[in-house]
């Protein structure tokens, strides 16, 4: 899940922000027992549907009007496409990508400097050509030469394999990496690879390897990356075991910050989606995927240890077997005035729900009438 680097004032209303019920000075509370919703939450929109398998979405926030944002997801073949939707979940086919190979996840980031001009970018993992894709917003624009290596020199069966892709914008350098996993990988704690990307001078990018890093259990896999831009964090789902954690900046080294979600998944951990509030506090959503349920932690830790995620949720949702998921904070119309969870379904669809009903009478929701940022995700 991303954030727009500049903040866009879009609507000031801070005074409206110093009354707000929902203040960005409160910290999560933390029940006691978790709250455990059984009954399915409708979603308010579901897409049309793809030509294969949905796996992976991500959110565009369109920062000059968030009512024209778009909802860009995977379709996992190999006469694969990048689907591109509307806000009331309607493709729309001019943006469309197709003749991808197995396109499998995509991720947003915001002002990457090309040809001198900021510049938002999909990324997206495209398996069969071990490659990255990449495409310029909001017309989806390729500028990757026709696709960019990744994980080369890697010789063991399905070490090149593309899976999860996540990017990060580093606050204090404004530089942009590419953190990639794939279907299969060393225990040695270099399951993952994390690429600079920068402009080549040519009109397009270029991928230069920085560091590998990320434990590995070798039970199943590893697809769902997410990265937290404000406070500089990476998080994955090492599927079976649970969630781990790393610094996002390559230079403040490879020690795992914390191993969380762990216990009462029913198989496997997949999609992880960080709602942000601009106070640093907010939510980890992470899915289960064969219960069709979210469980979700706390963004920000406890003031002892920002790495403890305590779990203060789960809550039942309509998607089948939900993989990747993604959420945003910011208001976006009338219909996601507190932002939009976006969760893939195996009946071909990705399905929108409200951060209200996610929420429910338990979770904080961003507030009201002040979008002083603009947030959007990961996975």
């Amino acid at each position: 899940m991303k954030n727009l680097t500049t903040s866009i004032s879009l609507i000031t209303l801070l005074t409206a922000a110093a009354c707000s019920s929902q203040s960005t000075n409160q910290a999560t509370v933390v029940p006691a027992e978790p709250v455990v919703n059984t009954v399915a939450i409708k979603p308010a929109i579901i897409t049309d549907t793809v030509k294969h398998d949905t796996d992976d979405p991500a959110i565009w926030v369109n920062p000059s009007n968030p009512a024209e944002s778009l909802i860009i997801g995977t379709d996992k073949n190999e006469d694969g496409a990048l689907y591109v939707f509307d806000l009331n979940g309607k493709v729309i086919e001019d943006k469309v990508v197709r003749g991808l190979k197995r396109p499998n996840n995509v991720d947003i980031e915001y002002g990457f400097m090309l040809n001198g001009q900021p510049t938002d970018i999909a990324v997206v993992t495209e398996r069969m050509t071990h490659s990255l894709r990449i495409y310029a917003l909001p017309d989806m624009q390729p500028i990757d030469n026709g696709g960019i290596p990744i994980f080369e020199g890697e010789t063991e069966t399905e070490y090149r394999d593309l899976m999860g892709i996540a990017l990060y914008k580093s606050p204090a350098t404004g530089k942009v990496y590419a953190i990639a996993g794939r279907k299969s990988g060393p225990t040695d704690g270099t399951y993952l690879w994390q690429y600079l990307l920068e402009d080549n001078s040519q009109g397009g990018v270029k991928a230069t390897m920085v560091r590998k890093f990320g434990q590995y259990s070798g039970k199943k896999e590893i697809e769902s990356i997410a990265v937290d831009d404000e406070l500089g964090y990476i998080y994955y789902s090492d599927e079976g075991v649970g969630v781990r954690k790393y610094y996002a900046e390559p230079d403040k080294g490879n020690e795992e910050l914390a191993l969380f979600a762990s216990k009462d998944f029913s198989k496997d951990h997949e999609g992880i989606s960080i709602y942000k509030i601009n106070d640093g506090t907010g939510y980890i959503l992470v899915s289960d995927q064969e219960a069709g349920r979210f469980h979700i932690f706390t963004r920000e830790g406890t003031s002892q240890n920002p790495h403890q995620h305590e779990l203060v949720k789960i809550t039942k949702v309509s998607t089948l077997e939900s993989d990747g998921s993604e959420v945003t904070s910011a208001a976006l119309n009338s219909t996601f005035p507190n932002g939009m969870f976006v969760a893939m379904s195996t009946d071909k669809t990705f399905q929108y729900y409200k951060w209200e009903d996610i929420a429910g009478k338990g979770l904080k929701l961003a507030p009201n009438g002040v979008v002083t940022s603009l947030q959007a995700n990961k996975k």
